[in-house]
Formats: structure tokens, C-alpha cells, sequence
């Protein structure tokens, strides 16, 4: 597992964008599919967008499509969401995840997660 921590969030207009950040820990971080999730006030945990441990692979959420970017940077054990466009809906706290050798939209397919990032989008 490597250890995970999200930045970045904050209070938007909507049409706004953010860029969140979540640096990890480990020398293995290359190995590792990263993800995005977001969880909304009464809601499940729902997946964002997701990218392969080679950067060549990503998926996205139809709510994500055309909208957010996910992209890492493996020397700097990092990995980004840029958000544009956001809407009120996507109002959530939003969480960075990892998993040697998997891959995935799951919860369950992650076994390593941040505290999350508080992403609120105002009308």
C-alpha cells in the first residue's frame, strides 16, 4: 500500500475549475492504477476517473467526461485531477486511491485512500 494525501479543493463558483493534487508516498508509485472518487452528503462513494500505472490507460465517469482531466507524474509520485466546468452537483469530497495491479471503477478494487479534499461548487 503507499500512503495518500489530497490537496487542492475549495469553494468554486460554478463554470469554475480546480486543480486537486494527491501526493503519495513509496518508491513503487510507478506500479501503481490511480484513482478518483467523490462521495456527496448521503451518498455512496462513486467513482470519478481513474489512470493505468503507465499513464496510457484512463477512465472516466460519464459526469467526468469532457469536463475533468486525470494525469500523474511518476517522478514526483503525484497524481491530478483538473476539474473545469464545474457544477453544483459536484459539490463532494473527493478521494485519491491506489492499487498494485488492478484496475477498475470499484471501491473494493482500491486498497489505498486519502482523507479526501472538500470540493464545493457554488451557484
Amino acid at each position: 500500500q503507499v500512503q495518500l494525501v489530497e490537496s487542492g479543493g475549495g469553494l468554486v463558483q460554478a463554470g469554475g475549475s480546480l486543480r486537486l493534487s494527491c501526493a503519495a508516498s513509496g518508491r513503487t508509485f510507478g506500479i501503481y492504477t490511480m484513482a478518483w472518487f467523490r462521495q456527496a452528503p448521503g451518498k455512496e462513494r462513486e467513482f470519478v476517473t481513474s489512470i493505468s500505472w503507465n499513464g496510457i490507460s484512463t477512465l472516466y465517469a460519464d459526469s467526468a467526461k469532457g469536463r475533468f482531466t486525470i494525469s500523474r507524474d511518476d517522478v514526483k509520485n503525484m497524481v491530478f485531477l483538473q476539474m473545469n466546468g464545474l457544477q453544483p452537483e459536484d459539490t463532494a469530497v473527493y478521494y485519491c486511491a491506489a492499487v498494485r495491479g488492478g484496475s477498475g471503477r470499484d471501491v473494493s478494487n482500491y486498497d489505498s485512500w486519502g482523507q479526501g479534499t472538500q470540493v464545493t461548487v457554488s451557484s
